[in-house]
């Protein structure tokens, strides 16, 4: 559980964020110079706060109307950064185990337990100057919790690796988001990483929170595009794996009494996965069509449209009870006489649903 709801200054900017989640994978988004470092200072205590109050799992770290302001040592908040700050001259297992002793702190997390759900076993006596970027990185997450911390924040852990060692540690980053046990505010102005990763999404833009909500819920909506990024702008649909075509190598997914067919997916059946498509790999048609190479068209009805100043219109469309969400012309929208109401068929390319986009869905905490 985290509870926000601050007002503060730094600089020129004026910080005011209000917002609670109930656990898990909370993401905060914005896009350069919104406030989101500023913000995560604020509530590892770094930065005071003008007024208002946090608190984590029903603690209290700050209230200004109670002169409470808990110092940083004793918020027991673990930090990742976007460089590790690993100390060179140690070896891994002493990096790991150096926020412990500096704490004075004995650790409610076993060590091994750490090193195998972050694959750090073959590291343990090698130096950082050793290692690769996300090899770092995920020491600098093993050595933030085993220092027994009460919230984990990672600001933009991957914002320094290419997209090779990106795709390295993320299914390691899906594994700790869903055993780590504790609450994670995870920082990112990657709508990728956040559609991957969290359960409740905090849209932050000029200082300011003017949304949050789960993250299904969050990208389906068009009033936020300007915050949230027109270009990536899609929707995250919830399935389980119901047939593997190993002929053809699709792994076919119940979104709902729909299936959606995915070519690459390693997962067996029953497995839940989360799917993000973007708008723009979304095309509609209000007849059945045939003869197409497309593999995925189901039936759907549209539940909005909504149309901009400019030449597209943003639609949503409900299928099993979850959203989808496309960018058409709306020159489209007026040749096909589309309209709220109207049955529709939805048409994704198989290969528009890309495999870096699909993980487990992380478990929603009692």
């Amino acid at each position: 559980m985290l509870d926000v709801d601050i007002t503060g200054r730094i600089g020129h900017l004026d910080l005011e964020a209000r917002f609670s989640s109930d656990g898990g994978v909370t993401s905060l988004f914005g896009q350069s110079g919104a406030g989101k470092t500023t913000l995560t200072n604020m509530i590892a205590g770094l930065i005071t706060p003008l007024s208002g109050r946090i608190a984590v799992n029903g603690t209290v770290l700050f209230d200004h109307a109670k002169g409470i302001d808990l110092p940083v040592r004793d918020r027991r908040i673990g930090h990742v950064f976007q460089d590790a700050r690993l100390f060179p001259h140690m070896s891994v297992r002493t990096n790991l185990t150096y926020a412990r002793w500096a704490g004075r702190r004995k650790s409610t997390r076993d060590f091994g337990e750490v090193v195998d759900l972050l694959g750090l076993d073959d590291l343990l006596d090698r130096k950082p100057p050793t290692l690769s970027g996300g090899e770092k990185q995920r020491v600098a997450i093993g050595r933030a919790l085993l220092s027994d911390p009460r919230l984990l924040i990672m600001d933009e852990p991957l914002a320094n690796l290419d997209q090779a060692r990106r795709n390295d540690i993320l299914p390691y980053l899906d594994r700790l988001c869903g055993e780590a046990g504790i609450p994670i505010l995870y920082v990112s102005h990657s709508i990728e990483e956040v559609a991957r990763l969290s359960t409740t999404l905090v849209i932050l833009s000029g200082g300011r929170t003017p949304a949050y909500g789960p993250v299904a819920d969050m990208l389906a909506r068009t009033d936020l595009g300007r915050a949230t990024g027109r270009h990536e702008a899609g929707a995250l649909l919830e399935g389980k794996v119901a047939r593997l075509d190993r002929q053809w190598g699709l792994t076919h997914v119940d979104i709902g009494g729909s299936f959606l067919q995915i070519p690459d997916l390693e997962a067996e059946i029953g497995t839940p996965v989360r799917l993000r498509i973007r708008a723009r790999d979304v095309s509609l048609a209000v007849t059945p069509p045939e003869g197409l190479s497309i593999r995925n068209a189901f039936g759907a009805h549209i539940v909005s449209i909504t149309e901009e100043s400019g030449p597209y219109a943003e639609i949503l469309c409900e299928v099993g009870g979850q959203t989808i969400r496309a960018r058409i012309t709306r020159a489209s929208v007026h040749d096909l006489n589309l309209a709220v109401g109207k049955p529709v068929t939805v048409l994704i390319k198989s290969v528009a649903i890309d495999k870096r986009q699909r993980t487990p869905v992380p478990p929603v905490p009692a």
